[in-house]
């Protein structure tokens, strides 16, 4: 099992994680879903993403208990490759809305902020980029997407607490950009998408391009040094002690 279902028709490209309880991010996954968006940036059919989780979690983020068995050079291995996804999900030249069915954590919060838009369970879901909690850093990535999407002010609030943000919280941060009903929840975001795809094709490209092209560029030239450097962090005896004391129940 993949750890993921999709299911194109309509023209829009549906995304469902469902990897254990929390769909937390291996490797494994974060290769099929890279393929995935490679070919959905190539299927011409294919005219919006809509991405989503199943359960409570749309995702925990890293499966840290996996990834601690790693050497560095493996670890390494996988940052590149997950920070190679999300860059590839940002600049993909087709609209992409998540909906945020239950918590964003980690690195599924940077996963939601490569999407275009990001609509959120109301009571259901929280969003956060908590790694200073268990003496994680982020990597170049995922914080050139956070200011971005709030602004620098706003993204150095957000990982400096490393707070987790539910509804209205989310919103006013800019993490979320709209709230809803779960009972809508998807129904709200196949409207969405939708409704972006409406303005998609040559034009939509072209104008995402210029727009983000800039943050692309500055996340590919800064992001191998940043690895190394998250690595590092990684594997200090102090932030090792917090990680195992982090338990995922599949």
């Amino acid at each position: 099992m993949r750890g993921f279902e999709t299911d194109r028709r309509d023209g829009i490209a549906r995304i469902r994680l469902n990897r254990g309880k929390v769909n937390a991010v291996n490797e494994p996954l974060v290769e099929e879903m890279s393929a995935t968006v490679l070919e959905i940036a190539a299927d011409s059919s294919a005219r919006g993403v809509l991405l989503t989780g199943s359960g409570s979690f749309f995702s925990f983020g890293f499966d840290i208990p996996e990834l601690l068995a790693y050497s560095r050079d493996d670890f390494v291995r996988f940052l590149t490759k997950f920070a190679e996804f999300y860059a590839n999900l940002f600049l993909l030249p087709k609209p992409v809305v998540a909906a945020l069915n239950g918590h964003a954590i980690a690195g599924g919060c940077m996963i939601a902020l490569a999407c275009d838009r990001r609509i959120m369970a109301r009571g259901k879901a929280k969003i956060s980029l908590n790694e200073i909690t268990f003496g994680a850093s982020i990597f170049a990535g995922s914080m050139e997407m956070l200011q971005y999407r709030v602004g620098p002010a706003m993204a150095e609030e957000i990982v400096f607490s490393g707070d987790m943000y539910e509804g209205e919280e989310a919103l006013r941060r800019g993490l979320a950009d709209r709230l809803e009903e779960p009972a809508s929840l998807m129904e709200a975001a196949e409207e969405e998408v939708r409704l972006l795809a409406k303005r998609g094709g040559p034009a939509f490209a072209g104008v995402k391009t210029l727009a983000r092209g800039p943050v692309g560029e500055r996340m590919r030239s800064r992001e191998k040094a940043s690895i190394e450097e998250f690595a590092g962090i990684w594997y200090s005896k102090e932030t090792q002690d917090q990680l195992r004391r982090i338990k995922i129940r599949d």
